[in-house]
């Protein structure tokens, strides 16, 4: 199982945004080096994130690293260009040699539609457009395209040209039927994000990105699987509960006043830790039962936790450092374990 961190790089108004960047920057630096397999940076278009451009940052953090793989988590293809996408990560691409992939999704917030012109009840037509756009970037250097949300394209080259071809592109799917049957049917790895409820009620969406790719002719090796999830860890289980509840609950309050959505509590995040619920948040022997867990339901290939709220920067390399050299090295040998009994 590949294993790694994702975060939408949140910072406090009292935080320069150069002093958050240099963080992040350390913070990728010290997953590669503890053996993590990819890191994500989402984009957003608010004052409380700062990557609005992901590939920008992660071609930075791709001369500090050597191995992770570095993708955006998500890019909102829906207001963007898939040519310029495209371009920039096959950027990426070149300059972390084949470590560069896309996490293609509709996005958490709608601020970046206004913004570049696009009308909300585009919303789904914009999606399914430009994602095919992007996907037809992959397969040729010369390309012939026409659709209602974007000047054509006839013939012109798109370059440059990835290193990995193709270049790797995931689907965000956050718990709808018709975006895991989409998934399968085009026969794209799938990131599922499970930030609410219980993960066996997931196991429906899995199967039906599964049912969907089979019968789309998608070999089983094709449909790969990631789950996304909140979390963080300490080296105690009530350290890392006390740790993080602050910083979640305020980036949970602060959006859920704009939604809608009840105040987040002490009590409804504590459940939430337990095995049974979504949130990743415990010591390094949590985490591990818990990804292991969450495995015997979905047979995932990946695991991505998210960093959520703004953490002291300490406290987020020691987390990231648990995961890499306590969480990771069991989490991988009991995953091969149980993968070679199912196939043998």
């Amino acid at each position: 199982m590949e294993l790694g961190i994702y975060t939408f790089v949140e910072r406090s108004a009292q935080l320069p945004a150069e002093h958050r960047m240099r963080e992040l920057m350390a913070e990728i630096e010290l997953a590669d080096q503890v053996g993590l397999d990819v890191f994500g940076v989402g984009e957003h278009h608010r004052p409380d994130y700062i990557v609005s451009a992901p590939a920008v940052v992660l071609a930075a953090a791709s001369q500090r690293t050597r191995t992770i793989r570095l993708t955006s988590a998500v890019s909102v293809i829906s207001s963007d260009d898939p040519v310029r996408v495209f371009e920039e990560f096959a950027t990426l691409d070149l300059l972390s040699n084949g470590r560069a992939e896309i996490m293609a999704g509709r996005g958490s917030f709608i601020e970046s539609f206004p913004l570049f012109g696009y009308d909300l009840h585009d919303y789904d037509a914009l999606f399914s457009e430009k994602l095919d756009l992007l996907l037809k970037l992959r397969e040729t250097e010369h390309i012939t395209w026409s659709g209602g949300h974007r000047a054509p394209l006839s013939g012109q080259g798109v370059y440059p040209r990835p290193v990995q071809q193709p270049l790797p592109v995931w689907i965000a799917v956050g718990g709808t039927p018709q975006s895991a049957v989409r998934a399968g049917t085009l026969g794209l790895p799938m990131a599922l994000a499970i930030i609410g409820g219980m993960p066996e009620r997931f196991a429906t969406f899995v199967s039906y990105y599964r049912q969907a790719g089979r019968r789309a002719g998608h070999t089983e090796s094709t449909l790969r699987l990631g789950i996304n999830s909140h979390g963080f860890i300490a080296d105690t289980s009530q350290q890392a509960a006390d740790q993080v509840f602050g910083p979640m609950s305020e980036v949970m309050n602060r959006i859920g006043a704009e939604r809608g959505w009840p105040p987040h509590t002490r009590s409804d995040y504590d459940a939430a830790r337990h095995l049974h619920g979504h949130l990743f948040v415990g010591s390094p022997p949590d985490i591990v039962e818990k990804i292991l867990f969450q495995y015997e339901i979905f047979h995932h290939d990946r695991f991505l936790l998210q960093s959520t709220g703004v953490i002291p920067h300490a406290q987020m390399m020691r987390s990231i450092e648990l995961f890499g050299t306590q969480v990771a090295p069991q989490v991988r040998a009991a995953t091969n374990t149980i993968a070679a009994k199912r196939n043998s």
